[in-house]
């Protein structure tokens, strides 16, 4: 099953930076923004990941919740949320399971996609939105879908 606009996203449990697991079902009834990035601390993901820092009253104003989805360990991204004060939940796919299941494949087949999914509050995907080069550019993508679907 993969991830597709329209549907229901498919559910999954992985452990938060602090170890602690994380079930996107449990999230529903609000909006929730799922970005898988390649890896933390490499330049791209940074910017990335410092822009949903930045933008995460704004996030949190639209009744959103920010997940961030890679491969690296729990201990990784305690480190690098704790060096960039990301306010928001980092979870630990370690083995690509729940990358692999969300059809998020790989860019020029070598680096890890990078893709935003936002999930409106009954667990529905209204958005994806794909750019390895463009790392900030889903952050505001995904503010716009909430604002209009809470305007809706």
């Amino acid at each position: 099953m993969t991830a597709t606009v329209g549907q229901t996203a498919p559910d999954f449990t992985l452990p938060d930076q602090h170890g602690t697991p994380t079930t996107l079902s449990e999230l529903r009834g609000r909006w929730v923004v799922a970005y898988f990035y390649p890896k933390d601390d490499t330049p791209g993901c940074t910017a990335e990941s410092c822009s949903f820092r930045d933008s995460f009253e704004d996030f949190t104003d639209a009744g959103a919740v920010v997940v961030g989805i890679s491969s690296d360990s729990v201990e990784s991204h305690e480190a690098f949320a704790a060096k960039h004060q990301l306010p928001f939940t980092l979870l630990a796919d370690v083995e690509g399971r729940v990358r692999k299941e969300w059809g998020v494949g790989k860019t020029l087949g070598l680096l890890p996609g990078r893709v935003t999914y936002v999930i409106d509050p009954e667990g529905v995907v209204r958005h994806k939105f794909s750019s390895q080069f463009k790392p900030k550019a889903h952050i505001d993508d995904a503010l716009r879908v909430i604002r209009e679907g809470s305007a809706a």
